[in-house]
């Protein structure tokens, strides 16, 4: 184990992502129990920020659990609500067709969008594991006809147990080519995800909290373009060589969790 940094330890909340920091697929990684108990013990402000839209916050509340790790719902915020979120603000009582998973669908229902599958306002992608060729296909001539795009997030590939895989960016891609028409993404690092996640969190200061992440093109430049101390660990996708590729570098680079308390 690294030798834990006292600036850290200071922070009074974080921010951490999950696939990649808290677990690989269904299987949690090392040292992530007792991370989560120190965050606890210390009374920390804790947010489980995820860019995947698939589950709601209830639902990876129960994922952990049944991997041995018990942490309350309102811990959690995924881009499905961030972007469900968005769309509420721009166009109330909007309707979309949706490309995604129940956690999305329902973030959209829950905020007051409709499903539409003729003439929406909006078509909204986020990860599926049941992507077809003929959703593809409506979803390009919906956007033709004008529906406006939107992706729930900007990762091109995610962490699995199997190793790396597709994520929302390479598969709204066809959508995007084959209209010519570039999606506008929600999720990690937009600002406005991360505005929700320090507001949640109750924070006064963004310099009281930092972001535990293994991306370089979405959780550090978003903790770094919100004031965030940026902790990079390298149990997911980046290494350490891939770093240096970046024309910005993270606060801090550990191996995993287990380097961040004592």
């Amino acid at each position: 184990m690294a030798e834990v940094i006292p600036a850290i330890l200071e922070k009074k909340a974080f921010i951490c992502d999950m696939d990649g920091v808290i677990y690989h697929g269904n299987r949690l990684l090392p040292h992530v129990p007792e991370f989560v108990d120190w965050l606890v013990k210390n009374d920390k402000k804790f947010l489980f920020l995820t860019n995947s839209s698939e589950r709601s916050p209830r639902e990876l509340s129960l994922k952990l659990a049944r991997m041995g790790l018990s942490v309350s719902e309102e811990h959690f915020y995924t881009s499905a609500l961030a972007t469900a979120s968005f769309l509420a603000s721009q166009s109330p009582g909007a309707s979309v067709y949706v490309i995604g998973e129940p956690g999305l669908v329902n973030a959209l229902y829950d905020a007051g969008m409709t499903m539409n599958d003729y003439n929406p306002d909006y078509v909204v992608f986020g990860e599926t594991r049941s992507l077809s060729y003929e959703k593809i296909e409506h979803a390009v001539r919906l956007v033709q006809r004008g529906a406006k795009l939107i992706g729930t997030n900007t990762d091109l590939t995610a962490p699995s147990e199997q190793g790396i895989i597709p994520a929302c960016r390479a598969l709204i891609s066809p959508i995007e080519m084959a209209t010519g028409k570039k999606a506008y993404f929600v999720g990690k690092p937009n600002p406005l995800m991360m505005r929700h996640a320090i507001k949640k969190l109750g924070v006064t200061r963004a310099d009281e909290a930092a972001i535990i992440g293994d991306r370089m093109d979405t959780d550090m430049v978003a903790g770094i373009e919100s004031g965030l101390e940026t902790i990079l660990v390298l149990s997911g996708v980046t290494t350490r060589e891939e770093v240096d590729r970046y024309p910005y570098r993270p606060h801090r680079i550990v191996n995993s969790v287990a380097d961040i308390y004592p």
